[in-house]
């Protein structure tokens, strides 16, 4: 499975600048994977994971990441549940999405005007108004006010080390500080055109961690209760995402289909003992890898090769 977070927002709130720099990320990710499809309206990132180096440099393999799709919602103004604006494609492409991006304007720049932009309560109930009355006017289609919502406060540079944000605008909007996520979408353009090395050194320098894509890729995986399993060899290193509680079976036809109906067994090791003993040999010499069944529950980072029937 692969992760789908749709992007919406009023005018002027820097939805647009957050959208170009994930495209941004794409071309360079495509540059590597060509197999990722590109459309003007989407952006499909690698899912940052240092787990996979590790594991990389144990076989000196290709790295597959997992991925999400971020697709931009176009056309989102008032009245766009009637067809205003871009409002059927917004419908359209809303639906698809498994978790909806509300991106929330609280940067201060004066010579961006606040076309249509009130304060951040207001956008954001205008934004959830315009879901449900789509919901009332297309009472057959998936519910869109049902879907998990996160919301990116796209505040100023200075801004961005000030945690205490998440938690007093979560309570202002309503929803849990967890499915809040500070970040500057100048900042994350600025980032997209930089090598790795420097997007760690101008991050440092900003006094943070991570980007506000890493921080927003964590909540959507969170809010959607998902994990990655591994898979290592000489072919490639590679993440796959998965729900939380599902088991060995289901993480099987993640990858193929086929594998459900030929499973035989799940070979497993811990991530931590895979990497110190380097790799499966040494693993399955020192007994630290498990053989499970098809109803074992997968854990987050657990080292999975499966063995299937012809």
């Amino acid at each position: 499975m692969s992760l789908s977070v749709g992007i919406v927002g009023l005018a002027n709130v820097g939805k647009s600048t957050l959208f170009n720099a994930l495209v941004k990320r794409q071309q360079a990710y495509v540059a590597n994977f060509p197999f990722a499809t590109i459309e003007p309206n989407v952006g499909v990132v690698p899912v940052p994971d240092e787990r996979l180096e590790k594991l990389a440099e144990i076989y000196r393999a290709p790295i597959v990441p997992a991925t999400v799709t971020f697709v931009d919602i176009a056309g989102l103004i008032a009245g766009a549940h009637k067809g205003e604006g871009l409002g059927n494609k917004f419908l359209a492409h809303i639906r698809e999405v498994d978790v909806i991006c509300h991106v929330v304007r609280a940067f201060r720049d004066p010579d961006i005007i606040k076309q249509g932009v009130v304060d951040q309560k207001s956008d954001f109930e205008t934004v959830k108004t315009e879901l449900g009355l789509a919901d009332l006017e297309h009472p057959n289609a998936p519910p869109l006010a049902q879907k998990p919502i996160l919301v990116a406060l796209n505040v100023d540079e200075e801004d961005l080390k000030k945690t205490e944000l998440e938690t007093e605008y979560g309570e202002l909007l309503g929803v849990d500080p967890d499915q809040v996520v500070v970040i500057c979408a100048k900042t994350e353009s600025e980032l997209a055109s930089l090598s790795e090395a420097d997007q760690k050194e101008y991050l440092a320098d900003l006094g943070v961690s991570q980007s506000g894509l890493e921080k927003l890729i964590q909540k959507a995986y969170k809010t959607l209760n998902l994990i990655s399993f591994l898979t290592a060899g000489e072919k490639e290193v590679r993440a796959w995402t998965l729900k939380r509680g599902e088991t060995a079976l289901t993480a099987a036809g993640v990858i193929h289909t086929d594998f459900m109906q030929h499973f035989i067994k799940a070979d497993v090791c811990d991530y931590a003992d895979f990497v110190a003993l380097g790799g499966w040999k040494m693993a399955r010499d020192k007994g630290k890898v498990r053989s499970e069944g098809r109803d074992y529950v997968v854990r987050d980072g657990d080292v999975i090769e499966f063995k299937v029937g012809v």
